[in-house]
């Protein structure tokens, strides 16, 4: 059977109480070597016995300087557990005062709406009036701000649209202009006897004197007849007799 739980009591005998004291003064020194080893902790211990005697024990021998950070982490704690407890009057007083802001700024906003107004007498409604009446201005003087930005900026747009419609208007005229003083000229490819460039309108568009118009119509039958006479490719004496 295991050995039951072990009450901690003061030994009233002193000789055991010493024997004790060694024994786990020499236990408490080796798990206290071992963690600083196995674990790389600095560790510091200091032991008084019933008689005021010292026994300590510090990693590499430096329990000055492990005493002086606990003392700065002691000190550090201890302050802020005191601006702790000192600021929480402030915070409450600071928790009031933002509450009571929220609830006038809750209330101005339901009067803004047009709610729980029976409460207010003919000054306010009044003071509320005109604080709605100086609100709609700047926003009303706001809108018009907004709307000739806006008209500005369509007016500059259709500007550069115009400039941009002149300049391809021109840029259009000109090839026209350009197309149109080619189309007089006609290429050598269509004849090969012609020169190099004809004139493409017919010869019936010129300006003919009036003279050679009637020579050339004004003879009457004998003209007919010779015209016809030279048209005919076959002899007079080919022709039948009556």
């Amino acid at each position: 059977m295991g050995r039951g739980p072990v009450q901690l009591r003061r030994i009233d005998n002193k000789i055991n109480r010493q024997v004790t004291f060694s024994k786990r003064r020499a236990g408490l020194l080796k798990k206290a070597h071992e963690i600083s080893v196995l674990c790389d902790a600095e560790v510091a211990l200091i032991v008084f016995n019933a008689k005021g005697k010292l026994f300590e024990y510090s990693t590499d021998s430096c329990m000055d300087r492990i005493l002086e950070r606990y003392e700065q982490y002691s000190y550090a704690e201890r302050q802020l557990v005191q601006s702790d407890h000192e600021s929480q009057p402030l915070r409450s007083l600071e928790y009031t005062k933002l509450k009571s802001k929220v609830d006038i700024l809750q209330k101005n906003q339901r009067h803004y709406m047009g709610q729980d107004l029976e409460s207010l007498s003919i000054k306010e409604l009044q003071n509320l009036e005109q604080q709605l009446d100086t609100a709609l201005k700047h926003i009303r003087t706001r809108k018009y701000q907004l709307m000739y930005d806006s008209i500005s900026e369509l007016q500059k747009k259709e500007k550069a649209l115009q400039e941009q419609n002149n300049q391809l208007m021109k840029k259009e005229f000109l090839f026209l202009f350009h197309v149109a003083q080619q189309g007089h000229l006609v290429p050598q490819s269509e004849g090969q006897n012609s020169p190099p460039f004809m004139l493409s309108q017919p010869l019936s568009s010129l300006n003919v004197p009036g003279s050679y118009q009637e020579r050339g119509t004004g003879c009457g039958e004998e003209g007919g007849r010779r015209q016809a006479r030279t048209n005919n490719p076959i002899p007079t004496w080919m022709l039948s007799r009556e």
